[in-house]
């Protein structure tokens, strides 16, 4: 699976619209009625007027997953809840891509290197 912590803090901001946002900025989003959801770099959140409130760290699982693939995200979504730390996952076409609280990021990575050692089947 080899999971990778991307550099730097990520926030989930909502805006009615993304004109205002250079797309290269945008980690990812979400379209829902209420508004936009966006994914962003803190830094670049506080340099837009983005208001957030959830401050995250970025992990990749540096794996190609099918977008068919069936118990991935519960099996790494279970061993993090086990641990107590909350995830918002997004699946790309190439990856998956778990967004977790600052304050777990390292106690995240390593259980998912851990899942990785035990050659955890999905």
């Amino acid at each position: 699976m080899e999971p990778i912590l991307n550099d730097g803090e990520y926030v989930f901001g909502t805006v009615k619209s993304t004109a205002n946002i250079p797309r290269d900025l945008v980690v990812c989003e979400v379209k829902e009625r209420e508004g936009i959801t966006v994914v962003l770099a803190r830094k670049d959140a506080d340099e837009l007027g983005v208001t957030y409130e959830y401050v995250a760290s970025w992990i990749t699982l540096n794996i190609h997953s099918s977008l068919e693939a069936v118990g991935l995200t519960a099996a790494f979504s279970n061993a993090l809840a086990v641990e107590g730390i909350s995830c918002n996952v997004v699946a790309g076409f190439y990856h998956d891509h778990i967004f977790v609280d600052v304050k777990d990021s390292k106690k995240a990575l390593n259980t998912l290197i851990s899942m990785t050692k035990k050659k955890v089947r999905f």
